[in-house]
């Protein structure tokens, strides 16, 4: 099912923050003292993986994150002021048009798209997508689920494997290939975006 993510900070609740906690503390002391201006700082910082992809946290130290460890220290900071932002992992076809990009290496494998898994946060209904500035995107979901700020490691990992593994055989495919393509599709957006 094809779902709306909104760019927008505004989608998310505005709360001052406490700077006598952890995650708080840290964007206060860089004069950050709401959610939202929380979530813009984030929003705007370059997209890359982290030195340790399961350890939101270095997205303030590295001044970088990919929609994994963004969206997870942001619900650890909603978490944190007892706010109900979520996050969620999705699982969607990934193609050459909503992943610009990826188009070549999956016609290279005979596949019109591949599944991908993406995080991103939700409030109220609305699907927030906060990974990089203004862009909107509707995506096809073929799976979503609620996950811990912690669960952005090892657990989306295997999460996403199983389902490219499920996926593959049941359309005859190697699971082995599949995730190969799917590993040339992250290598080819990273040489394009050059990070």
């Amino acid at each position: 099912m094809r779902h709306a993510l909104s760019a927008d900070p505004a989608e998310l609740p505005d709360f001052s923050l406490k700077p006598e906690a952890s995650l708080g503390a840290w964007f206060a002391a860089s004069g950050i003292r709401n959610f939202r201006a929380a979530a813009r700082y984030v929003m705007l910082l370059p997209y890359g993986r982290n030195s340790d992809r399961s350890n939101y946290r270095l997205v303030l130290e590295e001044g970088r994150g990919t929609c994994s460890t963004k969206h997870a220290l942001l619900a650890a900071l909603a978490q944190e002021h007892d706010r109900p932002v979520k996050l969620r992992l999705g699982i969607y076809e990934m193609d050459g048009i909503n992943t610009p990009g990826v188009g070549p290496v999956l016609r290279r494998y005979g596949m019109d798209f591949i599944p991908e898994a993406h995080c991103y946060l939700v409030y109220r209904g609305a699907r927030v997508d906060l990974t990089v500035a203004g862009e909107k995107k509707s995506l096809p979901f073929l799976d979503e689920e609620e996950i811990e700020p912690g669960g952005i490691g090892a657990y989306k990992v295997q999460r996403h494997r199983e389902f490219v593994r499920e996926w593959a055989m049941a359309r005859s495919l190697k699971p082995e290939m599949a995730w190969q393509a799917r590993e040339e599709c992250i290598q080819a957006l990273t040489a394009r975006d050059g990070a």
